[in-house]
């Protein structure tokens, strides 16, 4: 069954000197307009004890660019696109799903704006991308676009370097069935350990880079904030801060990617992370895991490709269960203790691969249940 998702590719633009000018004016641009519209719904809500609309304020846009023609110079679906962000914002915060919109800073390095696609005014041109406004750009394509383009955001990161991401809605076709079945348990020593007896290690990129970045955080401290200086040193912790990204980013995808590949199956124990952060021994090498974003990444590619998912509740005891004999060997609580050997039936255990396969077991039977998902 081919089914039908939105996609997203991010790429790296490299803008000549006039169209950087011209980004970082789309950026000011769109932001004024997000800021503008926002004081005014604010002022409107005090008044009144109601918002405004997108409709209302779009309607200003046209009088807004009589006013200040600076804004004619801009990409005009950009400046759409930031009013109706700012109405999607309301429009979550009084859901209760996040907090109000706030205003936007010009002085944060990382800016972006969304422009959408009508009558081909996006598109990929050899090793450029057509983008409104712009012309065209050099892009670094590192694969294929695939699908109808949706739209483009353009941003510029932390450390002042442009990238483009594109959503496009694009066919998926399910991958070949492997018949395999597989549970995985997620740890810090070995970051993620199969049921297959399959595991592994954890890279601890934040971890291996903490030292380099410790010294030029201080160094940046030292520094007077707004000052030539200040600003060459944080672009240094910002590069650190980028590769860590990059390389947890890569490993993940990989790994999330070949797991997918492998088996039709995946069951996987729902974390507290919130709960684990309190350990204060343990807090950074948890947050350098980044589990959350691991289950994400295998969820959507679960779905995309037609792999079942099933998540075990985080209460279920997967690290004290004999996986031979169902025993709970409720003192195994320490976690240095890596391997064990279960009181009734005498059966040995490596931890980790232990805790995977209870967790395929569980995952089976919730599936049999017709449960899965629930635990």
């Amino acid at each position: 069954m081919i089914i039908v998702v939105s996609k997203a590719y991010k790429f790296r633009i490299v803008p000549t000197k006039e169209q950087e000018v011209l980004i970082n004016r789309t950026f000011g641009s769109c932001r004024y307009v997000f800021n503008h519209f926002l004081d005014m719904w604010n002022n409107e809500y005090k008044a009144t004890g109601k918002g405004l609309s997108y409709k209302s304020c779009s309607a200003e846009l046209p009088g807004m660019k009589v006013e200040l023609p600076w804004l004619k110079e801009v990409d005009s679906i950009a400046l759409q696109t930031s009013v109706r962000h700012l109405s999607d914002s309301f429009n979550r915060f009084f859901k209760k799903q996040s907090n109000p919109p706030r205003f936007k800073s010009r002085k944060n390095p990382v800016q972006s704006y969304t422009t959408k696609y009508t009558n081909g005014n996006i598109s990929i041109i050899g090793k450029k991308v057509k983008l409104p406004k712009l012309g065209l750009v050099k892009i670094r394509l590192s694969r294929k676009v695939g699908g109808r383009i949706i739209n483009a955001t353009i941003s510029r990161n932390s450390c002042g370097k442009y990238y483009i991401s594109i959503l496009s809605e694009e066919e998926i076709k399910p991958l070949a069935k492997s018949n395999s079945s597989v549970g995985i348990d997620l740890g810090l020593k070995e970051y993620a350990t199969l049921s297959d007896g399959e595991k592994h290690p954890a890279l601890k990129i934040y971890s291996k880079l903490q030292s380099r970045l410790a010294t030029q955080q201080r160094s940046l401290s030292r520094k007077v904030k707004g000052s030539v200086n200040y600003g060459k040193q944080r672009l240094k912790v910002a590069k650190i801060h980028e590769k860590i990204k990059k390389k947890r980013t890569d490993y993940l995808h990989k790994l999330s990617t070949d797991i997918i590949k492998s088996h039709d199956t995946i069951c996987i124990e729902e974390l507290s992370v919130k709960d684990m952060m309190q350990d204060s021994q343990l807090s950074k090498t948890i947050a350098d895991a980044s589990w959350s974003k691991f289950v994400s990444y295998l969820s959507y590619k679960g779905e995309w490709y037609g792999k079942e998912i099933v998540k075990i509740g985080k209460y279920f005891p997967s690290s004290q269960l004999c996986s031979s004999c169902a025993h709970r060997n409720a003192k195994l609580k320490d976690l240095s203790v890596r391997s064990w050997k279960c009181p009734q039936c005498g059966a040995f255990h490596d931890r980790d691969i232990n805790a995977s396969i209870n967790i395929l077991n569980e995952g089976v039977r919730l599936q049999t249940a017709g449960t899965a998902g629930i635990a």
